[in-house]
């Protein structure tokens, strides 16, 4: 933090201390469990999140905030700032993913079911939501008792799940100005009910859409010398590629290529025109992340090149990994044990790091934070529902402790 940050945040008028936090969060769990049904029944996907974004400002004006939704028509910026902050105080912010999978909700059993077919909460999106909207409310109340000292910006963001994610949509907007920090929780259904899980530094990995096209005048197969092989050249570039790519790139990256499509040819005796490889790059680290397209790029030209084959490569972006901040998981931390420990044992858990993409990696670009895995699975689960399938279920009690830990982080915890 510097200096002129530090004087700033100090210019902030002393609060109260909450004392009575678990009941305040315990008021609004009813509310934001029927909330997190509603939107469970009526998922909406990427940028389309209109119904979403309405209840979420609808409930925050009712609050007294003062709602900006984001020029898309989706997503929701909402500031609490104390009465006497000074500018420049950086803002603590919070972000919740509001869209949905265009999958089918495979649950029978359940009064909040989807009633929209191929469209299906089956992430948790709909209790990150729940989790973000009763902190504002948490903090809003706070706010108006004069108890919470430092400015708070909460972040509801639209498509998550298309690539390269709505972070970007909230950044081009303006939603990181003057955000010092940063959190979020995921559910995973791994984790029991009550806990969180942590890791310090990369949680998550890039994940990369790679298409390569290469073309050639044709021919006969009898006369290969004659043309361009192009069927022998996507073959080399299928089998060697990933290994040189993998020998490029330090091994601790962890970056792999591979294969899910390859096309050429129509006719046994024919040299094709044109033929196409496509895969994904996966990588754990951001270092990695940054230097694979270039690496991939000339390794393609010179194996083309070879087989006198013409070539485009279409590198597509999708996140980079998010890179939790030592600091940040620190205060996590503190403030889990801080409001749960006492006499239930252990309620922060490590975490091992997914080859799942998440695009909270793009607000880490522009502030310090911390991702943490939201434990949902209840005690008679008997396996853990996978996240992306349509049977995925969250215990809602979740949601009070995603509230309490949060709202925890705004009135004693957080540092900037």
């Amino acid at each position: 933090m510097n200096d002129p940050q530090s004087a700033a945040a100090a210019t902030v008028t002393a609060a109260r201390p909450v004392v009575d936090l678990r009941a305040r969060v315990a008021s609004y769990q009813a509310e934001l469990i029927e909330l997190r049904r509603d939107l469970h029944r009526h998922p909406e996907l990427g940028r389309q999140e209109f119904r979403t974004t309405r209840l979420l400002r609808e409930r925050l004006v009712a609050a007294g905030l003062e709602p900006r939704v984001l020029p898309g028509g989706t997503g929701l910026l909402v500031d609490l700032v104390p009465p006497g902050t000074a500018p420049g105080t950086p803002l603590l912010a919070f972000r919740a993913d509001i869209d949905a999978l265009p999958i089918d909700d495979a649950k029978k059993d359940v009064p909040y079911r989807s009633t929209l077919p191929g469209r299906a909460h089956a992430c948790g999106h709909d209790v990150h939501t729940a989790v973000v909207l009763g902190t504002g409310l948490v903090l809003a109340r706070a706010l108006a008792a004069g108890e919470l000292n430092r400015p708070v910006r909460l972040i509801f963001q639209p498509a998550e799940e298309m690539m390269p994610g709505g972070a970007l949509d909230v950044i081009a907007a303006g939603g990181m100005e003057g955000v010092g920090r940063i959190f979020a929780v995921h559910c995973d259904p791994k984790v029991p009910v009550g806990r969180i899980a942590l890791k310090t530094g990369a949680i998550t990995s890039a994940c990369d859409k790679v298409r390569i096209a290469l073309d050639g005048p044709g021919g006969h197969t009898a006369r290969p010398h004659l043309t361009t092989d192009l069927v022998g050249a996507v073959a080399k570039l299928a089998a060697e590629l990933p290994a040189a790519f993998s020998r490029r790139m330090d091994p601790r990256w962890g970056v792999s290529l591979v294969w899910g499509r390859i096309a050429a040819g129509s006719a046994p005796n024919v040299i094709p025109l044109h033929a196409e490889l496509e895969g994904t790059v996966r990588c754990l680290e951001l270092a990695g992340w940054r230097e694979a397209p270039e690496v991939l790029e000339e390794l393609v030209a010179h194996l083309a090149e070879t087989y006198r084959a013409k070539w485009t490569l279409d590198y597509h972006r999708g996140v980079p990994p998010v890179v939790n901040e030592v600091s940040s998981i620190e205060q996590l931390e503190t403030a889990m044990n801080a409001r749960f420990a006492e006499g239930r044992g252990p309620v922060v858990e490590p975490t091992e790091q997914s080859l799942g993409g998440e695009d909270f990696s793009w607000y880490l670009e522009h502030a310090p934070g911390a991702l943490a895995r939201l434990g949902v699975r209840g005690p008679h689960e008997k396996g853990p529902r996978d996240l992306h399938q349509g049977d995925f279920d969250a215990d809602e009690r979740s949601i009070a402790v995603g509230v309490e830990l949060f709202a925890s982080l705004a009135l004693e915890h957080a540092r900037i």
